[in-house]
C-alpha cells in the first residue's frame, strides 16, 4: 500500500525498532511508496513511511534492495556531497564513504553482507541514517 511521506522531525529523529520477520507487510509498503515517487526518490526507510523498523529499501541499478536491520560493518575513502530527501525541502551537505560493506537480513529474514561502491553506497548510508533518526 502507499503510505504518506513523513515530514515530521520529531518522528523522523527517533532510532528505529528492530525488524522482525513478522515485517513483511512494511517490506510490501515500502516498495509500494518507493514506486510511487520513483521520479524523486531512490530509497527509503520505514520511518519515513511513519512506521519505527530497522527497514530501508534503495534502487541499486536495475534492482530493489530491502534490507532489515541493516548495519555498516566497513566503510572507506570519505567524501562531502550534496542530499536531498524526500521527507525534506531542498538539499543539504553531507559526509559519506565511497566504499561500505553492510551486514543485513533479506526479505526471507536470511543473513547477508554485501559491499556497495559508489551511489548505491551513498543511498544506503542515507536510509540507514534515517534508521538511526539522522536527517540530513
Amino acid at each position: 500500500m502507499i503510505k504518506p511521506i513523513v515530514t515530521n522531525p520529531l518522528q523522523l529523529n527517533q532510532v528505529a525498532q528492530p525488524a522482525t520477520a513478522l515485517d513483511q507487510s512494511t517490506c510490501q509498503d515500502l516498495r509500494d511508496t518507493l514506486k510511487a515517487h520513483q521520479a524523486e526518490c531512490v530509497g527509503m526507510a520505514a520511518n519515513m513511511i511513519g512506521v519505527n523498523k530497522r527497514i530501508i529499501i534503495a534502487e541499486i541499478g536495475p534492482l530493489t534492495l530491502v534490507m532489515l536491520n541493516p548495519v555498516i560493518t566497513k566503510q572507506a575513502k570519505p567524501y562531502r556531497t550534496q542530499e536531498g530527501c524526500l521527507s525534506l525541502i531542498g538539499e543539504r551537505p553531507t559526509n559519506r564513504f565511497e566504499t561500505i560493506t553492510v551486514n543485513y537480513r533479506n526479505e526471507q529474514f536470511q543473513t547477508q553482507t554485501q559491499t556497495f561502491t559508489g551511489f548505491s553506497a551513498q543511498i544506503i548510508q542515507h536510509e540507514i541514517d534515517h534508521c538511526d533518526g539522522i536527517v540530513i
